[in-house]
């Protein structure tokens, strides 16, 4: 296995655990399944404070999964300049890397700032629970899917 294919798999898989982490506290989110119900005050004060804790009180380690968004999104450019790779494989990593980039950067992780800080009504509060909650799982499974690619077409490309 290549550096590039061990930067892969060991950053989609550490991003995987850590989306797990957070799923463990965002599923308290269906406690309540009333779409529009505000959720009771000991889920939020839960999901909120590990968001306090993850995103903003954790500083500088939380940076840390930014950079390993970085490190997994050059090893899979440097995959794809050097050619060898099919490109339904690479346009599907870039697609399953790259979404979940994104939507954390634009959209999860200012959610979970403004959640952590407890700003907002209950119901404010609670519809940003619940958005969180929907983007970690849509990431958690590209990430999943990600990390199944690589190591299934690694295994398939050492085999002799």
């Amino acid at each position: 296995m290549s550096v590039a294919t061990s930067l892969l798999t060991a950053c989609s898989g550490f991003l995987f655990a850590v989306l797990w982490m957070d799923l463990m506290f965002d599923t308290q989110v269906l406690a309540d399944r009333r779409r529009n119900a505000d959720l009771p005050e000991p889920v939020l004060s839960s999901i909120a404070g590990y968001y306090r804790r993850a995103v903003t009180g954790s500083r500088p380690m939380s940076r840390l999964i930014a950079v390993v968004m970085v490190v997994l999104l050059a090893a899979l450019g440097f995959r794809a300049a050097r050619g060898h790779d099919p490109g339904w494989l690479m346009a599907a990593s870039a697609l399953l890397a790259g979404a979940p980039v994104l939507l954390a950067l634009t959209h999860t992780v200012p959610n979970a700032v403004r959640l952590g800080s407890r700003s907002g009504s209950p119901a404010d509060q609670s519809a940003l629970a619940r958005s969180i909650w929907r983007d970690h799982l849509v990431c958690g499974a590209c990430m999943l899917a990600f990390l199944v690619l690589w190591v299934t077409y690694s295994a398939g490309s050492c085999v002799v």
